[in-house]
């Protein structure tokens, strides 16, 4: 059995596609729904799927997705860590923690020093899981063997996962692309064109590249599904949260405070670590002030247009 905690539309669309290889047990806070969650619209729960409030019967797994929010995680591991210890534990979460600066693998092993650790990450939108559309992802874990076998556990015949070593960059990857997708969608939020959004793309995945080459991660790691592939993704689709909430912030529009934008507080974090590490990080630290609401859309696009010319 696999145990999925995080009810949400993504830890729902994980459930709904791994029923496919055997039971699934997914756990939520508050659940009020029962043959269809409201965040998946038109996707009906396939046998094989419990749904449940009862965090033990789903701790009753071996192996374990955290489907939560990064910025939900650390509380949660905070009340939980000792429950889940030797489990084997799949972070699905983008972003960086705020409290520590670090990524979601980091606070796990943190709080569960006997687990094994892995992220699933890459482009993918929980709709399309949900519906059996085909998707790649990557799916990190230090230890190689552990690798192998939960890449043959979680994968479908729709949902083929492609697996690294390199946790720290899959991880910053997922993390990274959501604030580069936000400034995106400010940009076409404010109608300044696709080519200007080419431009930011380029230059943030620049950024992510330099940021994750300082943490420590391979750099063709950035380069593959959970690093360009989630970033071409997440900057071109309506359906991404982050690129919606850009373009919100970018034609002044109100934007649904309920719904979680992982990119918003990762940004912040990336800011303070720019500031800790002396690193040049100028788009995180604009979305950072955007997100904060302490710099107008103009001046911030002022500043990224008058840096220094330099070489590409």
């Amino acid at each position: 059995m696999i145990g999925i905690l995080g009810a949400g539309a993504f830890g729902t669309a994980l459930a709904v596609a791994l029923t496919a290889n055997g039971p699934v047990t997914l756990w939520g806070r508050r659940i009020d729904w029962t043959d269809e969650n409201p965040r998946l619209p038109g996707v009906t729960l396939p046998e094989g799927l419990t749904v449940t409030q009862d965090l033990d019967r789903a701790l009753q797994a071996d192996t374990i997705l955290l489907a939560l929010p990064a910025q939900v995680l650390g509380a949660f591991l905070d009340d939980h860590a000792g429950r889940l210890d030797g489990k084997c534990l799949v972070s699905t979460a983008k972003g960086i923690d705020l409290r520590h600066l670090t990524g979601p693998s980091a606070l796990i092993a943190q709080g569960c020093p006997r687990a094994t650790v892995a992220v699933l990450t890459g482009p993918s939108f929980a709709a399309d899981i949900a519906r059996g559309l085909p998707t790649a992802l990557t799916l990190a874990c230090a230890d190689p063997d552990a690798a192998e076998a939960l890449q043959q556990r979680l994968s479908t015949p729709v949902l083929r996962l492609y697996r690294t070593t390199d946790v720290i960059g899959a991880e910053l990857g997922g993390a990274l692309k959501n604030v580069i997708a936000i400034a995106a969608g400010t940009v076409i939020g404010a109608g300044l064109g696709d080519s200007a959004r080419a431009a930011l793309i380029t230059r943030g995945f620049a950024e992510m590249t330099r940021l994750a080459g300082h943490l420590g991660a391979r750099p063709e790691t950035l380069t593959g599904l959970s690093g360009l592939g989630d970033l071409t993704l997440t900057c071109t689709s309506g359906q991404s949260r982050n690129f919606r909430y850009g373009c919100a912030l970018g034609s002044g529009k109100d934007f649904d405070s309920a719904t979680t934008v992982e990119g918003a507080a990762t940004a912040r974090a990336l800011d303070r670590m720019a500031q800790r590490d002396g690193l040049d990080l100028p788009i995180a630290a604009m979305v950072a002030r955007l997100a904060e609401g302490g710099l107008s859309v103009e001046k911030a696009m002022d500043r990224l247009l008058s840096r220094p010319l330099k070489e590409e």
